[in-house]
């Protein structure tokens, strides 16, 4: 398993060490943008919740809760929009564009390197995408074109997304022992170095 990031090393350089108090924390703290959505989801729920609080304080004046022909918060949402708002409030929005980006893959690194490379996972703490390769051969081609790569899905996704690309080879197959094994061997593989 090899890793390549955008600065051509495989370790991460300067990266403060993960103490036991920071490896329990799963929430990756907010910065920039990030940072401005919160506060912009904060002020908007806290300014629906006054405004809803003013209009059933009126609607309770007025003899209570009436139907009417106008929307109000009790009608059913569109399923687009319920969608995007439990993503807003749970905080899902980058796993979601990543998993959008994994369904167009084809179009990001094109359809060759497409056709035997494959995105398996992406992991948002660490910001890595692995990538499993149907061959060595692919696997040192998308390692050369790592840094493309990445730049091209911070480009959709945002600055900073994906990090690092980790390359996976080919899986070969699972070795077995025959019935007759001499004691110390450890397979087939013991014969060729």
């Amino acid at each position: 398993m090899t890793e390549n990031t955008p600065g051509g090393s495989a370790a991460s350089e300067g990266a403060p060490e993960k103490g036991p108090e920071t490896a329990s924390k799963k929430t990756p703290e907010h910065s920039g943008v990030d940072l401005a959505r919160v506060a912009l989801r904060a002020a908007k729920e806290q300014a629906r919740a006054r405004g809803d609080a003013a209009q059933q304080k009126k609607q309770a004046r007025r003899g209570g809760l009436r139907s009417g022909a106008r929307a109000d918060g009790r009608d059913p949402m569109a399923l687009g929009a319920a969608i995007n708002r439990l993503l807003t409030e749970r905080g899902w929005e980058t796993p979601a564009a990543v998993g959008g980006v994994m369904g167009r893959w084809p179009q990001i690194v094109g359809e060759d390197l497409a056709k035997h490379c494959v995105p398996q996972k992406y992991d948002e703490d660490e910001r890595v995408l692995t990538v499993q390769c149907d061959s060595t051969a692919w696997a040192t081609q998308l390692r050369l074109l790592a840094r493309q790569v990445v730049a091209r899905l911070n480009q959709d996704l945002g600055h900073g997304t994906v990090r690092l690309i980790k390359v996976q080879g080919p899986h070969g197959p699972a070795r077995r022992f025959g019935p007759l094994r001499a004691p110390g061997s450890t397979g087939p593989g013991d014969t060729y170095g």
